[in-house]
């Protein structure tokens, strides 16, 4: 079973992803970040490595897509916040 990030692990799990562009979700326990491609079919082909990622840990993110930009936010919703899940999957999310 998956669980919220503690204060402690909050700390340490969050702090490299605010680095790399990774913000808080004003009013809600959740990360949010804008990614950025050359053109639609870059983003859209980010997306689909992504899906299959999200899948395969079945850990699904909301997110948009306008043309060249994928906005996306991650949060557990079975633990009502962050979770390990979440960072693990923003990692990957950012180096695909």
């Amino acid at each position: 079973m998956t669980e919220k990030l503690s204060d402690t692990a909050r700390d340490t799990v969050l702090a490299p992803l605010f680095e790399s562009g990774w913000e808080m979700v004003e009013g809600r326990d959740a990360i949010h970040k804008t990614f950025k491609f050359a053109d639609f079919t870059e983003a859209f082909s980010w997306m689909t490595r992504a899906a299959l990622w999200a899948e395969k840990w079945d850990h699904h993110p909301e997110w948009s897509n306008v043309y060249k930009t994928v906005e996306v936010t991650l949060s557990t919703h079975d633990v009502d916040g962050l979770s390990s899940l979440d960072a693990k999957l923003a990692r990957k999310l950012d180096t695909l």
